[in-house]
């Protein structure tokens, strides 16, 4: 159990290292002549992290029963 957890915080952490990336990508390229579809993919790419950021945060804390 405390094996899984430490294995979900590890991912945890790289899908917040890697969402924070992509902003520094998607800030430069919206400096730069943006090329629209390479924009659009690495957005679509940012909130699919998002999506599962939150789903294993939500496999982090305990379910409370009131």
């Amino acid at each position: 159990m405390l094996a899984d957890r430490d294995s979900l915080l590890r991912r945890l952490h790289e899908l917040r290292s890697e969402h924070r990336d992509l902003d520094t990508v998607i800030a430069t390229l919206a400096l730069s002549l943006p090329d629209q579809l390479q924009v659009q993919r690495l957005k679509k790419r940012k909130l699919k992290l998002k999506d599962e950021i939150a789903w294993l945060e939500s496999r982090l804390v305990p379910d409370i029963i009131a």
